[in-house]
């Protein structure tokens, strides 16, 4: 059974997941790939795909570390099989990296429930997050989260407020100092960087409504048992749930939001949901409806890679 396979921490589980991925990112790019191949494709591809494993280690880290989930693989089945849902969450390499640094600057985020190392913990986080925001500027709604975090843990240090600031400050002079010694020209890069698109036209297609059906659905149905749950934990976690419901709802106000409507969007939203999700799995007291609730997104994600 399934979910007794992933019932415990195993690194198999991330060995398992990982092939999957890789399946899938192949099938992927093997239907949707439009340059001709070539050594340079291929390593532009191979990292893409480095990306995606990295997001999922760094998912798996984070959440293990901080107690986020009990000592299972859910997090990364479900991330797996999100992914394997909607497919199309690798097809902007661009959005991809991006997810990934936003998941580096969550891990500091949450991190700062041991109240250790406040400042460089915030200044990391300011800076992966402006990382992300010059690939995808939508992504800069993830600076929210830094300063949540800073009033549920009561920081109120005036100088831990400026950190963050900092952290921008310093991506923004090395991204310009680069442009000027490469000769890019910044207007030329900000054009279209600040789109706002609300046509989801092209979202209207099989794979899509079964893809954004499903991930709306399980996120919206285990949420509510996920904030249920935050008052029974300890004090000091509490915050760090918090977090990333919030993290979820940005993620939500991206897709709305982006000027790409392709299924890309949705990459925001996978981790946060796999938490999400994860907490759901392990208070369901019928291993039946559990396995159910496996089985529906791999036979959609089978699906969704057919048509």
């Amino acid at each position: 059974m399934i979910s007794s396979f992933f019932s415990k921490a195993k690194p198999i589980h991330l060995l398992v997941v990982s092939a999957m991925l890789f399946v899938v990112f192949v099938i992927t790019k093997m239907t949707t790939l439009t340059e001709t191949f070539s050594v340079e494709v291929f390593f532009k591809q191979a990292f893409l795909f480095g990306v995606c494993l990295a997001s999922l280690f760094v998912l798996d880290f984070f959440v293990s570390k901080n107690n986020l989930t009990k000592r299972n693989s859910y997090k990364i089945l479900m991330f797996g099989l999100f992914v394997a849902v909607l497919p199309e969450t690798l097809g902007n390499s661009k959005l991809l990296v991006a997810n990934l640094f936003v998941l580096l600057a969550l891990r500091r985020i949450i991190s700062l429930r041991s109240r250790k190392e406040i400042k460089k913990k915030l200044f990391d986080a300011a800076f992966w997050i402006s990382l992300a925001t010059l690939l995808f500027f939508w992504a800069s709604l993830f600076y929210i989260l830094i300063f949540v975090a800073l009033l549920l843990h009561s920081i109120v240090d005036i100088k831990n407020w400026i950190i963050p600031l900092i952290g921008v400050l310093c991506v923004a002079i090395i991204a310009a100092s680069y442009m000027i010694v490469t000769g890019i020209d910044i207007e030329t890069y900000l054009h279209g960087f600040f789109d706002v698109s609300f046509d989801f036209t092209s979202l209207n297609s099989k794979r899509m409504i079964i893809a954004a059906t499903l991930l709306l659905s399980y996120g919206t149905w285990a949420s509510f048992y996920f904030m249920r749950s935050i008052k029974q934990q300890l004090k000091s976690y509490r915050p760090s749930f918090v977090i990333v419901i919030m993290s979820s709802l940005i993620a939500l106000i991206i897709i709305l939001v982006s000027p790409y409507k392709d299924g890309s969007e949705f990459i925001f939203l996978l981790a946060p949901l796999s938490i999400i999700m994860s907490n759901y799995l392990e208070i369901i007291p019928e291993r039946w409806f559990k396995e159910g609730l496996i089985m529906v997104l791999i036979f959609a994600s089978l699906l969704n890679l057919i048509l």
